[in-house]
């Protein structure tokens, strides 16, 4: 599996939430631990990108959220991602090459 960005992350777990979810919901949609999901929600609940509802169990995103993801979907648009880049470079310089290229991984 590759590596994510904390930006990916977050963007895949506001994605999973949508208009409410629960912690074994987001933990399974955006393929986390449990362990990095407790730190995850601590955060982008004080970051007010999620609230949650304790009568219903379910997580559900602020506007602040909904603006993340835009703002995230609209950066991958201008700048496309590593994975992207990698099958670029693939047909570029060759699968050898691009074997090389990938100790530099972000």
């Amino acid at each position: 599996m590759k590596y994510r960005s904390n930006t990916e992350i977050i963007d895949t777990m506001l994605r999973s939430i949508r208009s409410g979810a629960t912690k074994t919901s987001i933990m399974y949609k955006a393929y986390m631990s449990y362990a990095q999901l407790k730190e995850y929600l601590k955060l982008l609940e004080a970051r007010q990108m999620i609230t949650f509802e304790t009568e219903s169990q379910l997580y559900h995103i602020t506007e602040k959220g909904v603006r993340f993801m835009n703002a995230y979907e609209k950066i991958n648009e201008l700048v496309p991602g590593v994975t992207e880049a990698k099958s670029d470079a693939s047909r570029v310089l060759g699968n050898q090459a691009a074997q090389k290229a990938e100790i530099f991984e972000y």
